[in-house]
This record gives C-alpha cells, structure tokens and sequence, in this order.
C-alpha cells in the first residue's frame, strides 16, 4: 500500500510539462523518427541524447514565461512586442498547427484502418469528432487526467528495444558521437527530427497550460499575477524535465528499433502505416499472427498518442488565437463562456480534417510536417529567448545564464539545419 501510494504521489504530480513530453511524440514524431531509423540506419541517434537538454532549455523558458507572468505567449508579445509581431507569432502557429493536426488525425485513421475494416474517411471522421467532442465538453480537471494516462502508450518502442538482439556498442557510439551529412536528404530529415521533438505548438501548450494550472490551484492574486516562489519554480523545472525526459526516451527508442528491425534488413523507406508497423513484430514475435499483433500494438499507440496531441495543437492554436485578440481563454472555462477559443478548436480541427482529402499520402505527411515545424520554430524561439531573458517581463525569474545558452543554442542549431537544407535543395 506504502508503494502504491507514493506511485500515486508521483503521478500526481505530473503536470503540463510531462503531458507536453507525452504529446511530443506524437504521431508526426514516430513517423519521422521511424524515417530517420530506416532511412540513415543509427546515423541520426544521437540526436536523442543531444536535443533533451535544449528542448528542455526551451520548454522551461516557455513554462516560466507563463508561469511567471500569468498569461501565454501570445498575450506577452502583444503586450510587450506590438500588434505586428504578435500577427506573425499567431499565423506560424496558426498554419504549423493546423497542418500537424491533418497529418496527425490522417496517421491515426491510417494506423486504425490496419486493425479495423472500416473506410479512411470514416475513421477520420470519427476521430475528429469524438477528439472536439472530449476537448471541448470535458472539464480541464478530468481531460488532463485523461491525458495523463495516455503516456502509457509510449512503452511499446521502448520494451521493443530489449527484446530485439542490439549491437550495444555501435548503439552506445552513435548515441554519443554525432554523425552529420551534408545532403539534402540528411538535412531534410534531421530538420523534421528537431522540428517535431522542438514544436511550435508545444511552446504555446505548456505556458498557457501553467496558467490553466495556477488558476486551478488558486495562485491567481485578484490583480491577475500568480503567487508564487522559487519552490514553484523548482517544481516546474522538475516537471518539465521529466516530461522531456519522456519523450527523448521514447525518440531514441523508436530510431533503435526501426533501424535494428528495418534498416538492418534493407527496408528503409516508409511509406504506409503498415510498414512503420512492421518495426513492432519482433515484440511479439512468439505469437500466432504475430504480424497483425504488431500492427494492433502500433495502431493503439498511434491513436493513443494522436488523442493526446492533436487536442494539444488545436488548443495551443486556440490560446495564441484568443490572447491575441482579447478573447475569452481556457480549457477550465465552459463552452458558452469562451465561444470564440472553442471555435478556434473546432475550425483548425476540421480544416487539418480536410486536408486528408486532398491526396496526400498521410504517412509521408507526418514527415512534411516536422519538417515544416523545423522552419516555423526558428523565429518562434527568438522570441522566446527574448521574452525570458526580459527583467521587465519576467522580474526575479528571468532567464540565468545557463538558460541563456540553451535557448540560443538551440535557436542557432535549428536555424543552422533549416538553412543547410534549403541550400542542398538544389542538389537533388
């Protein structure tokens, strides 16, 4: 019982920071990292280990910004930044956005459609509705319980790891030694890797999200600014390591895996749901029908993960939308109290929803999408590194030197790998 109860004490504590982690693998994340596995073999492994302490840099950057001064990102640039780069901060989450929720509900139709004789369009239907449905009638209190649960579905690449043969020591150097080439199609990928590991949406999530919780817990004074100290602080850069922690465990895991399994064996190009499954069949490899219980473990982890992610990215959309434009915010408020925030929801939902039926290939969009988020954060984190190191905006919890290096670090390795792909482009 003493056990149970303290599982239960850790897990309560988990907050916006782990549930941010948990979304980041998304299911544009495990297509992009199970390309990359394929694709380059372990040559991109070792972004894993590199990436954890800058995405982790930027997100607490995030985390505090709202944190500290009680609103999301966009509600501090219009305050502090003017109408005009407040306008361009909304339309890149906006777009990227919208984007990665198409790519995303079309995966989790793909994926369920190996498990389920049911037609595409009608599984994407049903996703997109039961998805707004949950988000926008459930309270915060009860969804982000929800939420919470759904990062049991990381596990399977992970457990799949240790079951399969590892060369450990090839593993050990290329999670250590960084590999770079100097090709478009290198550079393509790795830009997807750092685009859907270092997200735009995940920005916006997790400082509005610290807001959602500060209300919750009553920190809120009566003139708007939350009361709180460097225990609070602390706290939050607990919780938000570990929710990186999460999802760099799980990127690791799924290139090891698709490049033990498929690239090992010659198979390294994605192209449908059922391929990426194919990287799961050594978890059950002693079972009868193993191939369609391979496809049965992706598929739930896909939809499991796309139920966590895409009501992230609409409600991110939704916070930079509505702090822009003096509306009505928050997934603790009801519906008839905030028409304008759920509306943004429910349109960047069903526009994502309609761009599954234009003929794009929705395995291959997941990619196209981290790659375009690889772009679109660039500037985003700019901005962020300006808002945190702000004494104006932040006071006593600006960024510290070691905050300082992060953010900017990774602002000049994105922006470094974005411009060397658009410079091989022509090497194609």
């Amino acid at each position: 019982m003493l056990f149970t109860s303290k599982i239960k004490k850790v897990f309560k504590a988990f907050g916006p920071g782990v549930i941010t982690g948990a979304a980041d693998d998304d299911p544009s994340g495990i297509a992009t990292y199970s390309q990359t596995g394929a694709q380059f073999g372990y040559g991109q492994l070792w972004t894993a280990l590199f990436m954890l302490p800058f995405q982790a840099g930027v997100q607490e950057a995030c985390a505090r910004i709202g944190a500290v001064t009680g609103k999301g990102i966009s509600a501090v640039v219009k305050q502090h930044y003017g109408k005009k780069i407040l306008y361009i901060v909304v339309l890149l989450v906006l777009v990227a956005n919208t984007i990665n929720i198409g790519a995303d509900i079309g995966a989790m139709a793909a994926a369920a459609s190996l498990i389920l004789p049911l037609n595409f369009v009608l599984l994407t239907l049903l996703f997109t509705v039961s998805m707004l449905i949950l988000e926008i009638f459930t309270s915060y209190k009860v969804y982000s319980k929800i939420l919470k649960w759904l990062v049991i579905s990381l596990f399977a690449y992970p457990i799949t790891v240790f079951i399969v043969t590892q060369p450990w020591e090839t593993l050990l150097r290329a999670t250590l030694v960084p590999h770079i080439e100097l090709n478009f199609q290198f550079l393509f990928i790795i830009t997807g890797v750092l685009g859907t590991t270092i997200s735009p949406y995940m920005f916006f999530w997790q400082a509005s999200e610290e807001t959602e919780e500060e209300r919750l817990d009553h920190l809120m004074g009566k003139d708007g600014k939350p009361r709180i100290n460097w225990r609070f602080i602390k706290n939050l850069r607990i919780d938000n390591f570990i929710g990186m922690l999460f999802s760099e465990v799980g990127t690791w895991s799924i290139i090891v895996v698709t490049a033990t399994v498929l690239n090992a064996h010659g198979f390294t190009d994605i192209k449908t749901a059922a391929d990426a499954a194919k990287a799961l069949e050594p978890l059950v490899s002693s079972f009868p029908n193993a191939g369609y219980l391979a496809k049965f473990i992706f598929a739930i982890g896909i939809i499991g993960l796309g139920l966590l992610s895409v009501p992230v990215l609409a409600g991110s959309a939704a916070y930079a939308f509505a702090e822009a434009f003096n509306l009505n915010e928050g997934l603790y408020r009801k519906l008839k109290k905030a028409h304008g925030f759920y509306g943004v929801i429910t349109i960047a939902t069903i526009i994502g929803l309609m761009i599954n039926f234009i003929g794009i290939n929705p395995i291959k969009a997941l990619v196209y999408t981290a790659v375009i988020n690889g772009v679109v954060a660039v500037p985003l984190i700019f901005v962020i590194a300006l808002i945190a190191q702000n004494s104006k905006i932040m006071g006593q919890y600006k960024s510290g030197t070691l905050s300082k290096f992060l953010v900017w670090a990774t602002f000049i390795g994105m922006g470094a790998a974005a411009v060397g792909m658009f410079m091989t482009l022509g090497s194609l």
